[in-house]
């Protein structure tokens, strides 16, 4: 260790007087941060070179895990950890004077994701280097995330979130294989003695640029890859137009081609918006594949033998052109014919569902597809014709049926249908998920083809959420298991031997009360905000929808209120809640649910009545490095979605490895959160999967009789509209309480929000009253990081190796081996 040490200063120090040409005393603190993160990157490349090159020479085979976000996070400190360097590095920095939490606040959160599908792609490449799984995730290098949230009056506002402005230094530029992306034109087609022979012309091109970024697992000899893909126009400045002094002019073919890696999800609540992320999904596509075969064809040579070496996983139906994509380039570049082209994509491909909202299954215009994407559309339309030819063996007669299972109908093009028809495996995210879409959401497909589908409960990686985000937590379990279970999530089953030491159960409490503490603190440094940590931290945190129910929530922190103001003497536990989400800059409702979350936090927190016993906090520009201070500092996870509808979530995983008690329905992974800690250990309230589906099959739901019925439900809900809520320009909530009563289309609370309502307030106040016994709760909260090993992403990495990828661990390097 004393060497490491020693050698790790010298390493920083070098790298400064090296890249910046500053000693200690002169550099910034965001030159020291970047020498620091180079000495672990130097680190991470020599295992990452030689892994690769070792992978090539044993003929492994490798995933590609095509997503459109992968929501990283900060990487310094997580590779400290992985690296198992994470005390050397400490006491190396404190040696020279620095900090090692001062440095990591000078690395920006990285762009390149949103919500839970990013955050799991992240985690998975975490699980695949440590499995030692040869892999490449692919995506966009985003100049710009989503957006930085800052509430402004009361209400979000969005900020550009350059993440990228003072440059990324775990990546590493490859122009090399940089590669031509083709949109518009037409299409023609000659046939000649050899076959039919396509000619693309009047097409214009954007140069996909890649970026390295190599990501480490815990102590692995396989780093993964994540492949970043920039845009360029394939000319550069117009000398022609910028002699004539049309400056504009000269660069907006750059400019053009470079909006398509401007900025992570563009809204497309607009014709262009949507012709942008159609050009995004397939840019990043197109270039994944034609470098995957490029590659293959060096090594290899043989294309046929593509399924062999490489297989292929969906994440959601973004990059579902791959699919398409693949087959054109075997089409018209490579001269194979039809039959043993589509033959070699349905043995690589394989497609994640996350959502069984009609809504969220993406479908593209005809018209605007086949304008931007001429030949992949051919490819496509001949994919359905086929596809409808097997329907019709399997459902003779069936019209009705097959037009709802086919892939181009009513003038749109369904790529999730066109996932299923070519995949070989389609999988949902946690086993209730997976049985929804056989019973209900693509339940036609199952019936024609049950041996595609299956279940695969998401996961997280517990590197980057219990040893590096809680750090106390992780030693106090290494003093009473040792390290192994950072390494192997089947030794977490070791902790709960421990849920009758009551040594260990008030030391665990003792480390939730520090944390507790931290996030109080960065509070008050971050926002101002002061909140107590003898209070119960009750967390709202995720993406902003209307299905997953913040409104509910806040709505019932109403009825508290209410209750405390007809008699301030009840007993209400004292309680922060903590809500945290991003609301998409289009969706009016969902901004408008956190204006009502900031109004009432407004009305709570400045009432003499109830500020000392109910506080309503809203994190600001919700992201994975304040959600690593969040979470590890929760006494209730709140996971409230309407039940099947929440396909799995990881958050909920999160909180409970970090012991969290849940506050949730049956829906998603709770159901096996529920399997794997008991009735004893969470809360569980509303109606259930079947439930709902009787609602919704007989029409029986009518929120307005609850309102009638329920004095709670009408006088918080009348709040809305009453005019007592401290508002800007006396603006109401009309809207949410139309929603809730009246409805959309003649729908009424369509997430059944009034019908859980009566149900979540009894069990809420189960559950604070459970609070107020600290020895259960104690035991409760610990017992739910016993339980969590199963939630760990490395089973569900190894599920997915064994039932799809059937890849191979990296063997050991050999001593000597040849050259490639």
């Amino acid at each position: 260790m004393e060497q490491n040490k020693e050698k790790i200063k010298e390493d920083i120090l070098g790298k400064l007087k090296r890249h910046f040409g500053k000693t200690l005393e002169e550099a910034t603190k965001d030159q020291i941060y970047k020498s620091t993160a180079l000495s672990v990157r130097d680190r991470i490349l020599e295992k990452w070179t030689d892994a690769n090159r070792q992978a090539v020479l044993q003929g492994q085979k490798r995933v590609y895990y095509l997503s459109a976000e992968f929501l990283m996070g900060r990487a310094l400190v997580n590779n400290m950890v992985n690296l198992q360097l994470m005390q050397e590095y400490q006491d190396a920095l404190c040696d020279l004077g620095l900090n090692l939490a001062d440095i990591e606040e000078q690395e920006h959160d990285a762009g390149l994701g949103n919500g839970g599908l990013g955050r799991l792609a992240a985690c998975f490449l975490d699980s695949l280097s440590t499995l030692e799984f040869p892999a490449t995730g692919c995506s966009i290098r985003y100049e710009y995330g989503l957006f930085k949230q800052r509430l402004v009056d009361g209400e979000q506002v969005e900020v550009n979130d350059n993440w990228l402005e003072k440059g990324n230094v775990w990546e590493i530029a490859r122009p090399e294989d940089e590669v031509e992306v083709r949109f518009g034109g037409q299409i023609e087609e000659n046939w000649t003695a050899d076959g039919l022979k396509i000619n693309h012309r009047n097409y214009y091109s954007v140069m996909a640029m890649p970026y390295d970024y190599p990501v480490i697992g815990y102590d692995t000899d396989m780093p993964a890859t994540l492949r970043l893909w920039s845009a360029r126009a394939k000319t550069g400045l117009d000398m022609h137009y910028f002699n004539r002094g049309d400056y504009s002019r000269a660069v907006q073919e750059r400019e053009i081609a470079e909006i398509i890696s401007k900025v992570l999800y563009p809204e497309d609540n607009h014709e262009q918006g949507r012709m942008l992320r159609l050009r995004q999904f397939y840019f990043f596509t197109s270039a994944s594949i034609q470098h995957m075969v490029s590659k293959h064809k060096a090594v290899f040579g043989d294309l046929h033998t593509l399924p062999k070496y490489f297989t292929l996983q969906i994440n959601d139906t973004h990059p579902t052109v791959a699919i398409p994509e693949l087959i054109r380039i075997l089409l018209d570049e490579e001269g194979f014919g039809w039959d043993e082209a589509y033959d070699i994509a349905s043995r690589m491909f394989n497609y994640t569902n996350h959502t069984i909202l009609s809504e969220a299954l993406e479908r593209w215009n005809v018209d605007m597809f086949r304008e931007l994407l001429p030949r992949v559309y051919q490819i496509i339309k001949v994919i359905d014709e086929k596809f409808v030819g097997k329907l019709w063996e399997i459902y003779p007669g069936d019209w009705d049926r097959i037009n709802k299972m086919r892939i181009i109908a009513d003038n749109e093009i369904r790529m999730a249908n066109l996932c299923i028809a070519v995949c070989g495996k389609v999988n949902g995210v946690s086993q209730l998920h997976g049985e929804i879409i056989k019973s209900q959401t693509f339940r036609d497909f199952y019936v024609a083809f049950p041996d595609k589908f299956l279940g695969i409960t998401n996961g997280i990686t517990h590197r980057r959420w219990l040893a590096k985000a809680n750090q106390d937590l992780t030693n106090l379990l290494v003093d009473h298991i040792g390290p192994g279970f950072i390494k192997d999530w089947e030794q977490f089953d070791r902790i709960k031997d421990l849920l009758d030491n009551q040594n260990f159960l008030n030391d665990f409490m003792e480390v939730k009360h520090k944390n507790k503490v931290r996030l109080a603190d960065f509070l008050k440094r971050t926002q101002n905000i002061e909140i107590n940590p003898d209070t119960i931290y009750d967390v709202h945190a995720k993406r902003l929808h209307e299905y997953k129910r913040q409104l509910l929530k806040i709505l019932h922190v109403i009825h508290l209120y209410n209750v405390l103001k007809e008699n301030p003497h009840a007993h209400v536990a004292p309680v922060t809640f903590i809500f945290a989400a991003k609301a998409a800059p289009g969706y009016v409702r969902a901004k408008d649910i956190i204006r009502l979350i900031l109004a009432v936090g407004e009305m709570v927190n400045n009432d003499p009545v109830t500020r000392d016993i109910l506080k309503v906090v809203f994190i600001e520009n919700y992201s994975v490095s304040n959600a690593e201070i969040l979470i590890p500092a929760a006494d209730i996870s709140e996971q409230i979605s309407t039940a099947g509808l929440e396909a799995s979530g990881t958050g909920n995983m999160k909180f409970m490895m970090n012991g969290a008690v849940t506050l949730g329905t049956m829906d998603g992974a709770n159901v096996e959160i529920y399997d794997a800690v008991g009735p004893d250990a969470i809360f569980i309230f509303g109606a259930q999967t079947e439930d709902i589906a009787k609602m919704e099959r007989f029409g029986t739901y009518k929120p307005s009789e609850y309102y009638e019925q329920n004095v709670n439900i009408r006088n918080a809900l009348n709040r809305l509209i009453d005019g007592s809520l401290p508002v800007r320009n006396d603006k109401q909530f009309s809207d949410l309480y139309h929603s809730l009563l009246f409805g959309d289309y003649n729908r009424a609370d369509k997430y059944y929000l009034l019908y859980d309502f009566g149900s979540y307030d009894q069990t809420y106040l189960n559950c604070t009253n459970a609070y107020e016994n600290k020895d259960h709760w104690k035991y409760m909260a610990a017992k739910n990081t016993a339980c969590s090993g199963i939630f760990c992403a490395d089973r569900t990495i190894q599920e997915y190796n064994d039932k799809i990828w059937h890849l191979h661990e990296l063997e050991p390097t050999p001593q000597d081996g040849p050259n490639i």
